[in-house]
Order: C-alpha cells, then sequence, then structure tokens
C-alpha cells in the first residue's frame, strides 16, 4: 500500500522522535533534579534580583523536592563564574539586561560574552522603574521638571548606581527624548546613589520600584511618573512617562536565568516550563508584587527574541548619546 505524501513528515518526525538522543534527553529531563540546583546571583543579598530569586527558589524546590540554592557573589566574576560551571543544569546565572545586553554594547572588554557562553532559560520578574524627585526641587509633575530643566541646562542632576547602569541609560533617554540637560552623578552602587538622593545631595533619579518604594511611601521621595509602557501595579495611580508627556519613553529593568552553553535542552525546557508554573503561581505572584517586582514569565525562546530586540534599541540610543565606558 503506497502512504500519502502527507505522511512522510509526520514519520520522519517520528523517526528522530525515536533517536537514542531523544530517549537520552527525555530522560535526563525526567530524572532531574537529583541533587540541589544552584543559582549564582551577582547581586548583594537583600537586594531586588536577589529577593525575587529567593521567592521563586522556594516554589522549585517544593516543585522539585530538591533545595534550589540561591548564592550571592560579585558583578561580573560571578557572570564569569557562571559560563565556566558545568554545563548540566544544575548550574544557572540569574542576570540582568544591564549585564546581558547594555554592559557589552557599553564595554570593549569583558571577560563573557552573552550569546557564546549562555544560553537564555527564562524571565523572571521586571522592575518598573520609577522617576523620583526629591521635595526640595518643588516639582509636582514630569511638566514641571521638563520646564524648569529647560530653564537652567546644565543646573540640576541625577544620581545613579553608575556609569552605564540601568538609571543613568534611562535618564539618558529621558533627555534624549525631552530636549534638556542634566548633569549626571554616578556612584559606587544602587544603595549610595539612593542614599544621597534622599538625602538632597542630588535631586533626582530613574530607580527600580524596589529601591525607592519606602522613600516614596514615608514622602521623603516624590513620584512623577514610571519609566515603563504601562502603570506598575506596586503605583497604581502614577502614570507612565508616555502619558504624562514624554512620547516613546519606555524602559523597564529585567532579570532572567541563564545555563551555561550546551547544557542539555531538554533539561532547560524542564527548567523553563517549571519556572513559568512558578511565576503563575499566585502566591509567589503576590511575595514578588509586594516586593515592587512584576512577575514576567517566558520562554527561552521569547527570551532570546527579546534580547535581540532590546540589544537593538540601546545599541541605537548609546551611539546617538555617545556613550562608553573607558576600560
Amino acid at each position: 500500500m503506497k502512504l500519502p505524501s502527507a505522511l512522510f513528515p509526520i514519520l520522519l518526525a517520528a523517526v528522530h522522535a525515536l533517536a537514542p538522543g531523544a530517549f537520552a534527553g527525555a530522560a535526563q529531563a525526567a530524572e532531574f533534579p537529583q541533587r540541589p540546583v544552584k543559582v549564582l546571583v551577582p547581586f548583594p543579598a537583600g537586594g531586588a534580583a536577589d529577593n525575587a530569586m529567593r521567592v521563586i527558589a522556594r516554589k522549585l524546590t517544593e516543585y522539585w523536592q530538591q533545595q534550589v540554592l540561591v548564592e550571592n557573589s560579585a558583578g561580573v566574576h560571578a557572570i564569569k563564574a557562571g559560563a565556566a560551571a558545568p554545563a548540566d543544569g544544575y548550574h544557572l546565572l540569574l542576570a540582568a539586561g544591564s549585564q546581558m545586553v547594555t554592559g557589552p554594547l557599553l564595554r570593549a572588554k569583558l571577560p563573557y560574552h552573552p550569546q557564546r557562553d549562555f544560553v537564555p532559560v527564562g524571565r523572571l520578574v521586571t522592575n518598573p522603574p520609577v522617576l523620583v524627585v526629591h521635595p526640595a526641587l518643588g516639582v509636582k509633575s514630569v511638566k514641571e521638571l521638563i520646564d524648569l530643566a529647560k530653564k537652567k541646562p546644565g543646573a540640576l542632576n541625577f544620581s545613579s548606581s553608575g556609569i552605564g547602569s540601568p538609571n543613568h541609560l534611562a535618564m539618558e533617554m529621558f533627555q534624549g527624548l525631552t530636549g534638556t540637560d542634566i548633569v549626571h552623578v554616578p556612584y559606587k552602587g544602587g544603595a549610595p546613589s539612593v542614599v544621597e538622593l534622599v538625602g538632597g545631595q542630588v535631586e533626582m533619579a530613574i530607580n527600580a520600584i524596589p529601591s525607592v518604594l519606602m522613600h516614596i511611601r514615608s514622602n521623603k521621595l516624590v513620584p512623577l511618573a514610571v519609566a515603563s509602557a504601562e502603570r506598575a501595579r506596586a503605583l497604581p495611580q502614577l502614570p507612565t512617562l508616555a502619558e504624562a508627556g514624554v512620547p516613546g519613553f519606555d524602559y523597564t529593568i529585567w532579570y532572567a536565568l541563564f545555563a551555561p552553553a550546551k547544557a542539555p535542552p531538554a533539561v532547560l525546557d524542564k527548567i523553563s516550563a517549571d519556572l513559568q508554573r512558578a511565576l503563575a503561581d499566585p502566591e509567589v505572584a503576590r511575595l514578588l508584587l509586594e516586593q515592587g517586582n512584576e512577575p514576567a514569565p517566558s520562554s527561552s525562546a521569547a527570551l532570546a527574541q527579546f534580547m535581540q530586540q532590546d540589544s537593538q534599541r540601546w545599541a541605537r540610543l548609546i551611539r546617538e548619546r555617545n556613550l562608553k565606558i573607558e576600560e
């Protein structure tokens, strides 16, 4: 009997699925994990990324009946260590867009290469940043801030956690879209930049919501707008910058899980699926939102596509603003 030609692709796929490698990959994923899984976090304990990862790690531990260990380490060195870790699915890295997208665009020399050294597993959360000013500045809206900055070019200043940091790039975007000239005051880390802002040594910043939320609630900082395209659930009454008169402004801080290159695809698919399941859990979502983080689950393929688009967008801004980090 002659088989219909339409069946040949189906049969071919079935043959491939029955190949020894497919059996091995499926068995590997079904058995994963057989021991604790370590997630390297290149941020200090107690920060937005660390807090989010610990909530998610508890849920994954529940799913897998194996401990998911969160290990904090230092910045670039941690990412380098993540790239050199065994590619077995038991060693993962939490990283931010500033480390996997904008950092490589700003620095000619890095001890890691995101596309070469890592494979994306899935996005965890986003932090919609918020534009805040010190009360002493006396402005209550984005329009008032833009008007003041245009009247006093080069007289106002903003803080950031360092040259090329997310809050630095966000303010560069703000200046480019509003035609303002505001002086950058970089600090060595997010904590001192916020302390100086609250103390009035600097006048404004665009910060991740978790880092300034308590200061907003205690009226030590005045929130003007969120930087993301959509309003933040942590501050629902606050307009977006686009709504407040800066069309086209769209910036969100994001964090995602990555694995060393050549990690088993079937195992990574399982991790990605369980990660998305954890982020959809109502209790996990509630805890993340209380921190000021927003659950943002994605598949590994969707994350890879998002990173490519993000890279193109930031490359354009970095070129237009002539930004770079001297090595």
